[in-house]
């Protein structure tokens, strides 16, 4: 790469949207692998260990999977770019693939959660590539180029669970193990996303912008980040992990709720989707406010939203309708927050210390998540649905009366 690239504002502009586009085919890609992996997971681990109370085990394998290769994944992409970040993730998902499928031909649950585990930093991998969007945007695109890979997750989401009947057809044609046909299509869709990482993410998002970054300091120009802001970052690693814990916790009980209710599995299948069509459709609006309107009001419009749906599930958790319009406002909650919680946290961040701060904010909301499920079977027992939701608040609480910190040390002329 010629020097002088690094302080080519139109070439900038260029490799920016170049690695929105390619991050964004490659999330769809990842979205697809995971949804054909995931929406078996706990059928299989039901089949195999021959205990449906061991069936979460495979959602929670691969959230704990997610979290461990977070910081490691981090500390890879500063040492040497996002590309080998991004596809060793992928790689290590391929391997789990390989895993749970011989797990199933081996009928042994311990492996078959070693390969959930080694799946989840294949997420992981798709988490990271929203931090990839912001490397090289401004203040001004920002939380914009972050939301449009959030949003392409949302392709992949709602293909990859309709694969599974074909992908059971195929399977049984190859001679495969039961349930683990549509497997073949996550190979696929990672070994495409690996390819594409590899050939056409150049140049490498972080380290251009940390070339850029250390040619405008010895020019004088100032660093492509502001100075760090540790308070601005801890506040929105809270944000991240209280909205990512507040979905968790109220999304896993939420199928059970409507059983026990008397729903059919048509309604707690739509209900689901409509939820995730909450959390990824609308993305790229909030990325468009965050960056008009700041990151911190956009956040505790997420709080809002978090708020409505939770009083909403607990005065409506009789009615069907009430708990769908409940899971629509939570996933759009949590994609306010999370995606203007991450761009706080990029510009919060001196150069130095951002991707490692990006991992742990990955691990973090990660193993919240793990915690929030096992925690939220608990309270659905002792205080039911809606006091489920309702300790909720106290999250959101939490986030709306630290909010100041999310401001703290910036600019004055710079609204977050």
């Amino acid at each position: 790469m010629p020097s002088e690239f690094a302080l080519d504002g139109a070439a900038l502009r260029r490799a920016r949207s170049r690695t929105v586009w390619v991050l964004s085919l490659g999330q769809i890609l990842g979205g697809l692998a995971f949804g054909a992996t995931i929406s078996l997971g706990a059928v299989l681990a039901a089949d195999i260990s021959g205990d449906e109370s061991l069936s979460g085990l495979a959602t929670a394998s691969v959230t704990l999977g997610a979290a461990a290769a977070a910081v490691p994944l981090a500390a890879l992409a500063r040492r040497r770019g996002r590309r080998p970040s991004l596809t060793s993730g992928m790689a290590v998902a391929l391997v789990g693939v390989v895993v749970v499928v011989l797990a199933a031909a081996g009928r042994s649950f311990p492996l078959l959660l070693v390969g959930f585990v080694l799946i989840g930093a294949g997420q992981a991998a798709n988490l990271q590539s929203r931090f990839a969007a912001a490397d090289l945007a401004t203040d001004r695109s920002r939380a914009r180029d972050l939301s449009v890979v959030v949003w392409a997750t949302t392709i992949g989401a709602v293909l990859g669970p309709n694969l599974v009947g074909p992908g059971q057809v195929l399977g049984a044609a190859l001679g495969m193990p039961p349930l683990t046909g549509p497997y073949l299509f996550t190979v696929v869709a990672q070994l495409l996303g690996m390819a594409l990482y590899l050939i056409a993410l150049r140049p490498d998002p972080l380290l251009l912008a940390q070339r850029v970054a250390a040619a405008r300091i010895l020019s004088g120009a100032g660093a492509i980040a502001r100075a760090d802001r540790p308070t601005a970052a801890r506040y929105a690693v809270f944000t991240i992990a209280g909205a990512h814990a507040v979905m968790v916790s109220v999304m896993a009980m939420t199928p059970v709720h409507l059983l026990h209710h008397g729903a059919t599995v048509e309604i707690i299948g739509l209900t689901i989707s409509l939820h995730i069509a909450g959390m990824y459709a609308l993305s790229p609006v909030f990325g468009i406010l965050a960056d008009r309107l700041g990151r911190t009001r956009t956040v505790l419009g997420g709080q809002v939203l978090l708020a409505a749906a939770l009083l909403t599930a607990a005065l409506g958790q009789e009615s069907s309708t009430a708990v769908i319009v409940a899971l629509i406002l939570l996933g759009l909650g949590w994609s306010a927050s999370t995606v203007a919680g991450a761009a706080l946290l990029t510009e919060a961040s001196a150069e130095a210390r951002r991707t490692r701060r990006q991992g742990r904010s990955d691990l973090t909301m990660n193993l919240v998540a793990a915690l929030g499920a096992i925690l939220a079977g608990i309270a659905l027992s002792w205080i039911g649905y809606g006091g489920l939701a309702l300790c909720g608040l106290v999250v959101v609480g939490a986030v709306v009366a630290l909010s100041p910190l999310g401001r703290r040390d910036a600019p004055a002329s710079v609204t977050v």
